[in-house]
Protein backbone atom coordinates (compact mmCIF):
# COMPACT_ATOMS: atom_id res chain seq x y z
CA UNK A 1 0.00 0.00 0.00
CA UNK A 2 1.40 3.34 -0.95
CA UNK A 3 1.66 5.96 1.76
CA UNK A 4 0.41 9.31 0.48
CA UNK A 5 1.43 11.20 3.63
CA UNK A 6 3.74 14.15 3.06
CA UNK A 7 5.73 16.42 5.37
CA UNK A 8 4.97 20.07 6.19
CA UNK A 9 7.52 22.26 4.40
CA UNK A 10 7.68 24.54 7.48
CA UNK A 11 7.93 22.24 10.54
CA UNK A 12 8.33 18.80 8.94
CA UNK A 13 5.26 17.33 10.68
CA UNK A 14 3.41 14.62 8.69
CA UNK A 15 0.39 15.93 6.77
CA UNK A 16 -2.44 13.71 5.53
CA UNK A 17 -3.35 13.85 1.84
CA UNK A 18 -5.60 16.75 0.83
CA UNK A 19 -5.11 18.72 4.08
CA UNK A 20 -5.23 22.48 3.40
CA UNK A 21 -3.06 23.46 6.40
CA UNK A 22 -0.51 21.85 8.74
CA UNK A 23 -2.18 20.61 11.94
CA UNK A 24 0.91 21.56 13.97
CA UNK A 25 2.07 24.99 12.71
CA UNK A 26 -1.04 25.87 10.64
CA UNK A 27 1.00 26.73 7.56
CA UNK A 28 -1.18 26.84 4.39
CA UNK A 29 -0.37 23.96 2.08
CA UNK A 30 -0.63 23.88 -1.74
CA UNK A 31 -1.53 20.87 -3.85
CA UNK A 32 0.81 17.92 -3.99
CA UNK A 33 3.38 17.97 -6.80
CA UNK A 34 1.72 15.09 -8.57
CA UNK A 35 -1.60 17.01 -8.57
CA UNK A 36 -0.11 20.06 -10.36
CA UNK A 37 -0.33 18.76 -13.86
CA UNK A 38 -0.75 20.97 -16.90
CA UNK A 39 -3.18 18.67 -18.70
CA UNK A 40 -5.81 16.15 -17.73
CA UNK A 41 -5.13 12.45 -17.60
CA UNK A 42 -6.28 10.24 -20.37
CA UNK A 43 -8.99 8.81 -18.17
CA UNK A 44 -10.35 12.34 -17.35
CA UNK A 45 -14.10 12.16 -18.13
CA UNK A 46 -14.20 15.79 -19.42
CA UNK A 47 -11.41 15.09 -21.82
CA UNK A 48 -13.00 11.85 -22.91
CA UNK A 49 -16.29 13.68 -23.57
CA UNK A 50 -14.66 16.34 -25.79
CA UNK A 51 -15.44 15.69 -29.47
CA UNK A 52 -12.51 14.70 -31.56
CA UNK A 53 -11.61 16.74 -34.65
CA UNK A 54 -12.14 14.92 -37.89
CA UNK A 55 -9.03 14.45 -39.95
CA UNK A 56 -8.43 17.30 -42.40
CA UNK A 57 -10.72 19.76 -40.59
CA UNK A 58 -7.94 22.28 -40.00
CA UNK A 59 -6.87 22.03 -43.58
CA UNK A 60 -10.40 22.67 -44.82
CA UNK A 61 -10.77 25.64 -42.47
CA UNK A 62 -7.61 27.34 -43.62
CA UNK A 63 -7.88 26.50 -47.30
CA UNK A 64 -8.56 29.76 -49.23
CA UNK A 65 -11.74 29.96 -51.26
CA UNK A 66 -11.31 30.28 -54.96
CA UNK A 67 -11.65 33.95 -55.98
CA UNK A 68 -14.23 34.83 -58.63
CA UNK A 69 -12.19 35.84 -61.70
CA UNK A 70 -14.92 38.32 -62.68
CA UNK A 71 -15.09 39.98 -59.26
CA UNK A 72 -12.64 42.76 -60.12
CA UNK A 73 -14.48 43.66 -63.33
CA UNK A 74 -17.81 43.69 -61.49
CA UNK A 75 -16.40 45.92 -58.75
CA UNK A 76 -15.03 48.33 -61.39
CA UNK A 77 -18.41 48.60 -63.10
CA UNK A 78 -20.28 49.13 -59.84
CA UNK A 79 -17.79 51.83 -58.80
CA UNK A 80 -18.32 53.56 -62.13
CA UNK A 81 -22.09 53.52 -61.65
CA UNK A 82 -21.64 55.11 -58.22
CA UNK A 83 -19.50 57.87 -59.77
CA UNK A 84 -22.17 58.48 -62.40
CA UNK A 85 -24.79 58.79 -59.69
CA UNK A 86 -22.72 61.41 -57.83
CA UNK A 87 -21.98 63.42 -60.98
CA UNK A 88 -25.57 63.31 -62.23
CA UNK A 89 -27.04 64.45 -58.90
CA UNK A 90 -27.08 68.19 -59.85
CA UNK A 91 -28.99 67.23 -63.02
CA UNK A 92 -31.76 65.72 -60.93
CA UNK A 93 -31.09 62.25 -62.36
CA UNK A 94 -31.48 59.11 -60.26
CA UNK A 95 -29.08 56.47 -61.55
CA UNK A 96 -30.32 52.90 -60.90
CA UNK A 97 -28.15 50.85 -58.58
CA UNK A 98 -27.71 47.13 -57.98
CA UNK A 99 -29.01 46.13 -54.51
CA UNK A 100 -26.43 45.04 -51.96
CA UNK A 101 -27.70 41.47 -51.87
CA UNK A 102 -27.45 41.30 -55.66
CA UNK A 103 -23.85 42.59 -55.56
CA UNK A 104 -22.91 39.85 -53.11
CA UNK A 105 -24.66 37.21 -55.18
CA UNK A 106 -22.95 38.40 -58.35
CA UNK A 107 -19.51 38.25 -56.77
CA UNK A 108 -20.10 34.73 -55.47
CA UNK A 109 -21.84 33.34 -58.57
CA UNK A 110 -19.94 30.50 -60.33
CA UNK A 111 -21.34 31.80 -63.64
CA UNK A 112 -21.32 35.63 -63.49
CA UNK A 113 -22.46 36.21 -67.08
CA UNK A 114 -26.18 36.70 -66.18
CA UNK A 115 -25.19 39.25 -63.55
CA UNK A 116 -22.84 40.97 -66.00
CA UNK A 117 -25.77 41.38 -68.39
CA UNK A 118 -27.82 42.92 -65.58
CA UNK A 119 -25.08 45.46 -64.89
CA UNK A 120 -24.79 46.29 -68.59
CA UNK A 121 -28.54 46.90 -68.68
CA UNK A 122 -28.29 49.26 -65.71
CA UNK A 123 -25.49 51.15 -67.45
CA UNK A 124 -27.62 51.56 -70.59
CA UNK A 125 -30.54 52.92 -68.55
CA UNK A 126 -28.23 55.31 -66.67
CA UNK A 127 -26.63 56.56 -69.89
CA UNK A 128 -30.05 57.21 -71.44
CA UNK A 129 -31.32 59.11 -68.39
CA UNK A 130 -28.19 61.24 -68.17
CA UNK A 131 -28.29 62.06 -71.90
CA UNK A 132 -31.94 63.19 -71.70
CA UNK A 133 -31.18 65.30 -68.61
CA UNK A 134 -28.22 66.93 -70.37
CA UNK A 135 -30.44 67.88 -73.30
CA UNK A 136 -32.85 69.60 -70.93
CA UNK A 137 -29.90 71.31 -69.24
CA UNK A 138 -28.66 72.49 -72.64
CA UNK A 139 -31.93 74.33 -73.31
CA UNK A 140 -31.99 75.97 -69.89
CA UNK A 141 -28.33 76.97 -69.98
CA UNK A 142 -28.53 78.49 -73.43
CA UNK A 143 -31.33 80.70 -72.12
CA UNK A 144 -29.09 81.80 -69.27
CA UNK A 145 -26.28 82.52 -71.71
CA UNK A 146 -28.62 84.63 -73.85
CA UNK A 147 -29.31 86.82 -70.81
CA UNK A 148 -25.60 87.16 -70.10
CA UNK A 149 -24.91 88.07 -73.72
CA UNK A 150 -27.54 90.81 -73.50
CA UNK A 151 -25.18 92.43 -71.00
CA UNK A 152 -22.15 91.93 -73.27
CA UNK A 153 -20.84 88.96 -71.28
CA UNK A 154 -18.85 86.70 -73.61
CA UNK A 155 -20.12 83.11 -73.52
CA UNK A 156 -18.77 81.57 -76.73
CA UNK A 157 -16.59 79.09 -74.88
CA UNK A 158 -19.50 77.90 -72.72
CA UNK A 159 -21.64 77.30 -75.82
CA UNK A 160 -18.88 75.16 -77.33
CA UNK A 161 -18.50 73.21 -74.12
CA UNK A 162 -22.23 72.51 -74.03
CA UNK A 163 -22.02 70.92 -77.47
CA UNK A 164 -19.01 68.88 -76.35
CA UNK A 165 -20.94 67.68 -73.31
CA UNK A 166 -23.84 66.36 -75.37
CA UNK A 167 -21.54 64.72 -77.91
CA UNK A 168 -19.50 62.85 -75.31
CA UNK A 169 -22.66 61.71 -73.53
CA UNK A 170 -24.11 60.29 -76.76
CA UNK A 171 -20.88 58.42 -77.49
CA UNK A 172 -20.95 56.80 -74.06
CA UNK A 173 -18.20 58.81 -72.33
CA UNK A 174 -20.41 59.68 -69.37
CA UNK A 175 -17.58 60.65 -66.95
CA UNK A 176 -16.18 63.23 -69.39
CA UNK A 177 -19.67 64.56 -70.15
CA UNK A 178 -20.44 65.04 -66.46
CA UNK A 179 -17.07 66.69 -65.82
CA UNK A 180 -17.64 69.22 -68.62
CA UNK A 181 -21.21 69.82 -67.42
CA UNK A 182 -19.97 70.68 -63.93
CA UNK A 183 -17.31 73.04 -65.31
CA UNK A 184 -19.84 74.92 -67.45
CA UNK A 185 -22.23 75.18 -64.50
CA UNK A 186 -19.55 76.72 -62.28
CA UNK A 187 -18.50 79.31 -64.86
CA UNK A 188 -22.04 80.33 -65.83
CA UNK A 189 -23.10 80.62 -62.19
CA UNK A 190 -20.06 82.82 -61.45
CA UNK A 191 -20.84 85.16 -64.34
CA UNK A 192 -24.48 85.37 -63.30
CA UNK A 193 -23.49 86.18 -59.72
CA UNK A 194 -21.27 89.08 -60.84
CA UNK A 195 -24.03 90.43 -63.09
CA UNK A 196 -26.70 90.09 -60.39
CA UNK A 197 -24.51 91.86 -57.84
CA UNK A 198 -23.96 94.77 -60.22
CA UNK A 199 -27.70 94.93 -60.95
CA UNK A 200 -28.52 94.90 -57.24
CA UNK A 201 -26.04 97.69 -56.46
CA UNK A 202 -27.44 99.79 -59.30
CA UNK A 203 -31.01 99.37 -58.09
CA UNK A 204 -30.04 100.14 -54.49
CA UNK A 205 -28.36 103.42 -55.31
CA UNK A 206 -31.25 104.53 -57.55
CA UNK A 207 -33.73 103.66 -54.79
CA UNK A 208 -31.66 105.71 -52.34
CA UNK A 209 -31.78 108.76 -54.63
CA UNK A 210 -35.54 108.41 -55.09
CA UNK A 211 -36.11 108.05 -51.33
CA UNK A 212 -34.07 111.19 -50.73
CA UNK A 213 -36.33 113.09 -53.10
CA UNK A 214 -39.40 111.70 -51.35
CA UNK A 215 -38.39 113.11 -47.94
CA UNK A 216 -37.39 116.48 -49.40
CA UNK A 217 -33.59 116.10 -49.59
CA UNK A 218 -32.15 116.80 -53.03
CA UNK A 219 -30.05 113.90 -54.39
CA UNK A 220 -26.70 114.65 -56.04
CA UNK A 221 -28.14 113.67 -59.47
CA UNK A 222 -31.58 113.15 -60.94
CA UNK A 223 -32.53 109.51 -60.33
CA UNK A 224 -34.14 109.04 -63.75
CA UNK A 225 -31.16 110.36 -65.70
CA UNK A 226 -28.54 108.55 -63.67
CA UNK A 227 -30.52 105.30 -63.94
CA UNK A 228 -30.28 105.48 -67.75
CA UNK A 229 -26.56 106.17 -67.63
CA UNK A 230 -25.84 103.31 -65.23
CA UNK A 231 -28.06 100.93 -67.18
CA UNK A 232 -26.06 101.72 -70.33
CA UNK A 233 -22.84 100.85 -68.53
CA UNK A 234 -24.38 97.61 -67.31
CA UNK A 235 -25.66 96.66 -70.76
CA UNK A 236 -22.24 97.32 -72.21
CA UNK A 237 -20.70 94.87 -69.76
CA UNK A 238 -18.54 97.55 -68.13
CA UNK A 239 -18.97 96.16 -64.65
CA UNK A 240 -15.78 97.60 -63.20
CA UNK A 241 -16.58 101.13 -64.42
CA UNK A 242 -20.17 100.75 -63.28
CA UNK A 243 -19.18 99.82 -59.74
CA UNK A 244 -16.85 102.82 -59.53
CA UNK A 245 -19.65 105.16 -60.58
CA UNK A 246 -22.07 103.60 -58.10
CA UNK A 247 -19.59 103.97 -55.23
CA UNK A 248 -18.96 107.63 -56.07
CA UNK A 249 -22.68 108.38 -56.41
CA UNK A 250 -23.51 106.65 -53.13
CA UNK A 251 -20.81 108.64 -51.32
CA UNK A 252 -22.24 111.90 -52.66
CA UNK A 253 -25.74 110.86 -51.56
CA UNK A 254 -24.57 109.99 -48.05
CA UNK A 255 -22.83 113.35 -47.74
CA UNK A 256 -26.06 115.12 -48.77
CA UNK A 257 -27.97 113.10 -46.18
CA UNK A 258 -25.48 113.96 -43.44
CA UNK A 259 -26.21 117.61 -44.08
CA UNK A 260 -29.99 117.40 -44.62
CA UNK A 261 -31.26 114.48 -42.56
CA UNK A 262 -30.90 116.08 -39.09
CA UNK A 263 -33.25 118.86 -40.20
CA UNK A 264 -35.81 116.36 -41.46
CA UNK A 265 -35.73 114.34 -38.22
CA UNK A 266 -36.03 117.49 -36.10
CA UNK A 267 -38.96 118.92 -38.06
CA UNK A 268 -40.78 115.61 -38.19
CA UNK A 269 -40.29 115.13 -34.46
CA UNK A 270 -41.84 118.57 -33.83
CA UNK A 271 -44.70 117.61 -36.11
CA UNK A 272 -45.38 114.44 -34.09
CA UNK A 273 -45.23 116.38 -30.81
CA UNK A 274 -47.79 118.86 -32.11
CA UNK A 275 -50.12 116.05 -33.11
CA UNK A 276 -49.68 114.41 -29.74
CA UNK A 277 -50.65 117.64 -27.97
CA UNK A 278 -53.84 117.63 -30.02
CA UNK A 279 -54.69 114.14 -28.78
CA UNK A 280 -53.39 112.04 -31.71
CA UNK A 281 -51.37 108.98 -30.59
CA UNK A 282 -47.91 109.16 -32.17
CA UNK A 283 -45.88 106.68 -30.14
CA UNK A 284 -45.44 104.24 -33.04
CA UNK A 285 -44.49 107.03 -35.45
CA UNK A 286 -41.95 108.45 -33.01
CA UNK A 287 -40.40 105.00 -32.61
CA UNK A 288 -40.16 104.57 -36.39
CA UNK A 289 -38.61 108.04 -36.74
CA UNK A 290 -35.94 107.10 -34.20
CA UNK A 291 -35.29 103.79 -35.94
CA UNK A 292 -34.80 105.44 -39.30
CA UNK A 293 -32.36 107.96 -37.89
CA UNK A 294 -30.48 105.25 -36.01
CA UNK A 295 -30.15 103.07 -39.13
CA UNK A 296 -28.62 105.96 -41.04
CA UNK A 297 -26.13 106.96 -38.35
CA UNK A 298 -25.14 103.31 -37.88
CA UNK A 299 -23.97 103.08 -41.48
CA UNK A 300 -27.14 101.81 -43.23
CA UNK A 301 -28.31 104.85 -45.20
CA UNK A 302 -30.54 102.90 -47.62
CA UNK A 303 -32.49 101.26 -44.80
CA UNK A 304 -32.69 104.45 -42.74
CA UNK A 305 -34.02 106.65 -45.55
CA UNK A 306 -36.44 103.91 -46.66
CA UNK A 307 -37.95 103.81 -43.16
CA UNK A 308 -38.31 107.59 -43.05
CA UNK A 309 -39.96 107.67 -46.47
CA UNK A 310 -42.41 104.95 -45.42
CA UNK A 311 -43.20 106.86 -42.23
CA UNK A 312 -43.94 110.02 -44.22
CA UNK A 313 -46.13 108.09 -46.68
CA UNK A 314 -48.21 106.59 -43.87
CA UNK A 315 -48.44 109.58 -41.56
CA UNK A 316 -48.08 112.49 -43.93
CA UNK A 317 -45.68 115.38 -44.49
CA UNK A 318 -45.41 118.16 -41.91
CA UNK A 319 -47.50 121.20 -42.94
CA UNK A 320 -45.55 123.74 -44.94
CA UNK A 321 -42.53 121.50 -45.44
CA UNK A 322 -41.28 121.49 -49.00
CA UNK A 323 -38.15 119.99 -50.51
CA UNK A 324 -35.03 120.79 -48.53
CA UNK A 325 -32.59 123.26 -50.09
CA UNK A 326 -29.73 121.65 -51.94
CA UNK A 327 -26.82 121.04 -49.62
CA UNK A 328 -23.20 121.22 -50.61
CA UNK A 329 -21.44 117.91 -50.96
CA UNK A 330 -19.47 117.27 -47.81
CA UNK A 331 -16.08 115.67 -48.45
CA UNK A 332 -16.04 112.07 -47.24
Amino acid sequence: MVDDTRGCPSCGAPVPPGAPTCSVCHTPLGPAPEERTLGRRADDPLRAAAPSKPPGAAARRTAPTTANPFGAELARRLTRLAQWADGAGPLGVTVPRLPTWAEEAARAAPNPEPWAEVVRGIERIAQQRISVALEDWERRTKGRLTRLEAYAVDSRLEREQIEDTLHTARTGDIPQALATFQQVERVVALKERHLDQAREELERVIALLKDMQAIGIDPPQDPGEVAEDLESELRAGKLASLKQQIRALRLQAVNRLKAGLPRFVSEYGDYLLTERHHGTPTELEATELARGAREFFHGHPEEGVRRLKSLQQRHGRPPGRGPAPAARDVPG
